[in-house]
């Protein structure tokens, strides 16, 4: 059975669809770790209560980024990480990591990429930037994570309407349901390809 480290900066609804996956038998895995770089955070709680190590790894706590990277890399071999996947990471992930990890970390995003990707295109943001621009759908993308932010190869979609009256908050919340559809069944698909 694989193992995958979740990375999580938040509440971790998508930590925690992929855990429910997991417990329903619709995705064969195992959790092995949650990183984050943030404490106190929902993620870290939805961890505990399912047995899952968790481990603050902050950049800030580090004076070389050389260090950081190491200390990351590390942990990931000591969760032994087959894939890592990023559920509300805020952070990019640094290139030693991508460069150890090649074709075995995926990301999900709130739009339909190649749409509304890349630095400051997060949360809200994403959606306000859907609206402002009068798109008529939206939605999620699972993607495999390279050293550019949001521009790896595009593993899978969903689509939503974008309704008149939306606001960002309607709107997140409606892709934000599909994200918890989406991402445990292309993480699954995807593991089968890693055999």
């Amino acid at each position: 059975m694989k193992n995958i480290v979740v990375f999580a900066s938040g509440g971790g609804s998508n930590f925690q669809s992929v855990i429910n996956a997991i417990s329903s038998g619709k995705l064969e895995a195992k959790i092995s770790g949650l990183i984050t770089n943030k404490t106190g955070i929902k993620s870290i709680e939805r961890a505990r209560r399912n047995n899952i190590a968790s481990e603050v790894i902050s950049k800030k706590e580090f004076s070389e980024y050389a260090d950081y990277e190491k200390a990351l890399l590390e942990q990931l071999q000591s969760f032994s990480a087959d894939l890592l996947v990023l559920a509300g990471y805020l952070r990019k992930i640094p290139d030693l990591i991508i460069e150890s990890y090649e074709g075995r970390i995926l990301n999900i995003h709130p739009s339909l990429l190649p749409k509304y990707g890349g630095k400051g295109f997060y949360g809200l943001n994403v959606h306000r930037a859907v609206i402002e621009n009068g798109d008529k759908e939206s939605g999620c993308t699972v993607h495999l994570v390279t050293k550019i932010y949001d521009d790896g190869p595009v593993l899978g979609q969903t689509k939503v309407p974008v309704f008149e009256n939306d606001t960002p908050e309607l709107l997140a919340a409606r892709v934000l349901e599909e994200e918890h559809i989406l991402y445990p069944k292309i993480i699954s698909e995807y593991l089968k390809k890693l055999d």
